[in-house]
C-alpha cells in the first residue's frame, strides 16, 4: 500500500523520484524500490515522507489515496457542488482546522458558529448555522 501511495502523492505534488530522493537524502533507486514495494522506507524516512506530503505515517501505510483523491487548496472549485477538501488532523483538545478552500466555498470566518452533527454509522458533519435555519440561533 505504501508504494502505491508514495507514487500517487509524488505525482499529485508534481515531484520526480529524483526530487523526493534529494529531499530525503536517499538515492533515486531507493525511492523507485519503495514505490515498487521492493523495499520499505525506514521509520525516520516514513515520518519525513508524511511531513513532505502533509499527511500522517498511518495514512501513508493504510489508506488508498487513489480511492479518496484528496484535493489540494490549489484545485479548481467543483461545478457540481461536491468537494473533498482533504484530510485534517485532530488536535490534542479535539480541534480541527477547516481547509482554506472549504472556508472560502462556505464563507466561514473566525467567530462563525458551527453545528456539529454525528451518526455512528455515517460519520460526522459540520454546518455553518447562519442561513441553515429560518431564524439563526442566538
Amino acid at each position: 500500500m505504501i508504494g502505491m501511495n508514495l507514487k500517487y502523492l509524488r505525482k499529485k505534488h508534481r515531484y520526480s523520484q529524483e526530487d523526493i530522493a534529494e529531499k530525503l537524502n536517499v538515492s533515486r533507486q531507493s525511492v523507485a524500490k519503495w514505490e515498487n514495494e521492493e523495499s520499505l522506507p525506514d521509520v525516520i524516512k516514513c515520518i519525513e515522507l508524511a511531513r513532505l506530503f502533509e499527511t500522517t505515517v498511518e495514512m501513508l501505510m493504510i489508506c488508498s489515496f487513489e480511492d479518496i483523491d484528496i484535493s489540494s487548496e490549489n484545485e479548481q472549485e467543483s461545478d457540481d457542488g461536491k468537494y473533498v477538501f482533504g484530510i485534517v488532523k485532530v488536535g490534542e483538545r479535539g480541534q480541527i482546522v477547516i481547509p482554506k478552500l472549504a472556508r472560502k466555498v462556505f464563507d466561514i470566518k473566525s467567530g462563525d458558529r458551527m453545528l456539529v452533527l454525528g451518526d455512528k454509522t455515517r460519520g460526522i458533519a459540520v454546518a455553518k448555522i447562519k442561513g441553515l435555519f429560518s431564524k439563526d440561533f442566538k
